[in-house]
């Protein structure tokens, strides 16, 4: 089944259908909420919680044909901003990005690779909490530039040009080793 026709089923009071998609998502939320909210489990695990109480208090208006994955990551963007809101100091961008494995056992190439993750982390946790945001939804999450556009409620190119702009930026924090 898919998303939407679960959404159809939990809009018409299917507990199964929601568990369900509280199974699909629950997880892929959780982590996009570690990685925006400073690596706190707790906080996350709060967060995507509060995800679902949302979609499960407005799960009569869910408008058929709608995206779920959309819906939910609307919900999950618009609670971290209210964080960021919030806070007097940003949280900081814990995210860790998990190198490929290996082909070889090259000590070398497995420092240089951490060296550029670490250098990557830094330059990610150095961008405003809007571009961490877009570079997660898009890089992290996967979603496409229509989804992206719908959740932070902007027109495509402008999610086109945002991005263009953030490859940019990280490129001229990474530039000395692109010469390594």
């Amino acid at each position: 089944m898919t998303d939407e026709q679960l959404m159809h089923r939990a809009s018409r009071g299917s507990e199964s259908a929601f568990e369900e998609l509280y199974r699909r998502y629950a997880r892929r939320l959780q982590g996009f909420f570690f990685r925006q909210l400073g690596g706190d489990e707790e906080m996350a695990a709060d967060y995507t919680h509060d995800v679902f109480l949302r979609v499960y208090e407005a799960r009569n208006r869910y408008q058929e044909g709608s995206n779920v994955a959309t819906w939910l990551f609307s919900i999950a963007y618009n609670l971290c901003k209210n964080a960021y809101r919030h806070n007097e100091h940003v949280n900081t961008y814990l995210a860790t990005l998990e190198a490929e494995p290996l082909a070889e056992d090259d000590a070398e190439v497995r420092m240089d690779r951490e060296r550029l993750n670490e250098a990557l982390h830094t330059a990610l946790q150095s961008l405003s909490p809007p571009l961490r945001l877009l570079f997660s939804l898009r890089y992290e999450e996967e979603l496409t530039i229509p989804q992206i556009a719908q959740i932070e409620e902007i027109p495509e190119g402008t999610v086109k040009s945002r991005l263009h702009n953030l490859m940019i930026l990280i490129r001229k924090k990474l530039q000395h080793y692109d010469k390594e």
